[in-house]
């Protein structure tokens, strides 16, 4: 059974950081490209991150490219988003997703001062 279970979420001020993680279990991790998606209230899901299953690739998101970096450790079966200089836009519920199939519960990040 494929699981995909985020956490490292919580509440910061603006201008912190958080770094999410992703454990992965059910099917080989690194063949697969992940991604990190977000969804704040009211909005739709969006792709904030993705990178392929060596780590060699990584894309972002505009508004989060050069704050938030994508990285993966295929021997622990992890997924990570480190996130600096958070802004209270990016407030969402933060998800991990297994390229285009699979999706995690769910971690809320909220950036309040």
């Amino acid at each position: 059974e494929v699981q995909l279970v985020e956490s490292g979420g919580g509440l910061v001020h603006p201008g912190g950081s958080l770094r999410l993680s992703c454990a992965a279990s059910g099917f080989t991790f690194s063949t697969y490209g992940m991604k990190w998606y977000r969804q704040a209230p009211g909005k739709q899901r969006e792709l904030v991150a993705e990178i392929s299953n060596d780590g060699g690739s990584t894309s972002y998101e505009a508004s989060v490219r050069g704050r938030f970096t994508i990285s993966r450790d295929n021997a622990k079966n992890t997924l990570y988003l480190q996130m600096n200089n958070l802004k209270p836009e990016d407030t969402a519920v933060y998800y991990c997703r297994r390229w285009s199939d699979y999706w995690g519960q769910g971690t809320q990040v909220t950036v309040s001062s």
